[in-house]
């Protein structure tokens, strides 16, 4: 088993430096081309992968043209559209009533504040969070998704269980500069390595320093030789 460094901060500014090496050119894997398109797929990769997402709003994006479409799209019609994601229903009935508020309170526009954003219907701090940092570049927390939850528990970086929890526990241990990217560098490492289910500490970059490492480094069970 991996042993942690010494405290929390030395564990997580260590996994953020191996992570970037490893990781340097990690983005935002949803395809968008304005505000608009990005709070419409965040709303949609809700327990939902986002190249599904993708595959979807490549359709629906030529379909619809801005917030006035979408607020006048028959309900069965845009849920339909959609029919591949994941809570379809509930989904093009979030989008929908977004739009309209969006047209009645902000002159159609994407809000920049989280307080603004986060009373649009179907959008809870997360969608808020991706919203303002790769719609406006304005980063005033962590996106905490589970690929954030699962890693950053397994690592030691939090005990905290709630996603609102684990993000003002992350937010005092992360370095601000690094708020935006600790989300894509967990999110890579989560589908590269750190699986939800059957992780692969054998070769994960992280295995020495993780207190939940499945691996045995003095000796391997199966061969009966030295890891070192």
């Amino acid at each position: 088993m991996g042993s942690p460094l010494d405290s929390r901060h030395d564990q997580t500014l260590e996994v953020i430096d191996r992570l970037y090496d490893a990781y340097p050119d990690t983005t935002i894997s949803l395809t968008f081309s304005n505000r608009l398109e990005l709070l419409i797929a965040v709303m949609l990769s809700a327990q939902c992968t986002d190249e599904r997402v993708n595959s979807v709003t490549a359709e629906l994006f030529d379909k619809y043209d801005g917030v006035a479409d979408y607020a006048a799209a028959d309900q069965d019609e845009l849920a339909e559209d959609i029919s591949s994601i994941t809570y379809f229903n509930s989904k093009a009935d979030y989008i929908r009533s977004t739009c309209a508020t969006l047209i009645e309170k902000h002159d159609g526009e994407v809000p920049d504040t989280m307080g603004e954003l986060t009373e649009l219907k179907g959008v809870g701090r997360k969608t808020a969070n991706v919203v303002l940092q790769h719609g406006h570049q304005i980063v005033e927390g962590i996106v905490v998704d589970t690929h954030v939850q699962r890693i950053s528990r397994r690592l030691g970086i939090t005990d905290e269980e709630r996603p609102e929890a684990i993000e003002q526990d992350l937010m005092g241990v992360v370095p601000e500069e690094d708020w935006q990217w600790y989300t894509h560098l967990m999110i890579t490492h989560g589908r590269e390595t750190c699986t939800a289910i059957n992780p692969d500490c054998r070769d994960c970059l992280l295995e020495d320093i993780c207190p939940s490492s499945k691996v045995d480094n003095s000796v391997d069970l199966a061969s009966g030789e030295s890891w070192d």
